[in-house]
């Protein structure tokens, strides 16, 4: 009888032991999180003050910047990371459809809006025929960037055109025939020399030590779906851990340190921030 108490005792023991570990490694309560982020001040903002938030609540936080946007989210859908911090909901929307993901937003972040920039002129007047604008190559960024240049009258946006599978085709001309030149986001800002305009994501203007995004000839005016968020796998949706990270961006430290910063005047703030 002893053997046998002692045998139930040991196997107890053993599923409370397996049970705490899965809890504090893999579980909806676990303590350590991996957090993804692509190249520009997003992940500035998270380590130097939400992750300060979290390891005040006991957690442990790995954070793996990726060099190219487009290996974050695959990321993500394999489990090498837990949560991103790069892109807006309508770019998410697209990734989930195209690689079968099952991802959402919890939270919004300070955001940059994209604006229309130039080395070689002080002034939006000097556009004419055969003016070039250089403009991002994947397709969501594409449409917001020629929505600018839509608002400005230069182009038209054909009816009917979507955002996913945006595409220089979707444009025409309106008021001149410009010349546009598709770059890779990163490479638009260090290429204003070479061409009239560029429309430049604003994270990379934020992290540009002589640039402001108030320096913008045109700015846009972000639309809800592509402003950025902290984005998640929907399995994970009612973790604490998701709640905490949504808590962390949505605090009033946070939004502390983002006014205190001149490098993100301009930013988009979140509407929570209203409450605080």
């Amino acid at each position: 009888m002893k053997k046998l108490m002692l045998v139930v005792l040991i196997g107890v023991l053993a599923v409370l032991t397996a049970c705490g570990s899965k809890q504090a490694d893999g579980g909806g309560d676990k303590k350590k999180i991996t957090v993804g982020f692509g190249v520009g001040t997003y992940e500035e903002q998270f380590r130097q003050s939400i992750l300060p938030i979290l390891e005040k609540q006991g957690y442990t936080v790995e954070i793996k910047t990726f060099s190219q946007n487009m290996q974050v989210n695959p990321a993500m859908k394999e489990g090498s990371i837990d949560a991103s911090v790069f892109q807006s909901t309508a770019y998410m929307e697209a990734i989930n459809e195209e690689i079968n993901a099952d991802m959402v937003g919890i939270a919004y972040v300070p955001g940059a809006p994209q604006g229309l920039y130039s080395v070689n002129h002080t002034s939006l007047d000097d556009v004419k025929d055969g003016t070039t604008v250089a403009v991002p190559n994947d397709p969501v960024n594409q449409e917001r960037a020629l929505r600018i240049l839509e608002e400005l009258g230069w182009i038209k946006i054909k009816e009917g055109a979507g955002v996913a599978d945006f595409n220089i085709n979707s444009m025409e001309p309106d008021k001149f025939n410009i010349d546009i030149k598709i770059l890779d986001p990163a490479q638009i800002l260090v290429s204003l020399q070479d061409v009239d305009y560029g429309v430049v994501n604003g994270n990379y203007i934020a992290n540009a030590p002589d640039r402001k995004i108030t320096d913008a000839l045109k700015i846009e005016n972000t639309p809800m779906q592509h402003r950025i968020i902290v984005s998640i796998n929907k399995k994970d949706e009612d973790t604490q851990w998701a709640k905490d990270l949504k808590a962390a961006y949505e605090s009033k430290e946070f939004e502390e340190y983002i006014l205190g910063l001149e490098k993100y005047d301009g930013f988009i703030l979140p509407e929570a921030w209203e409450n605080n």
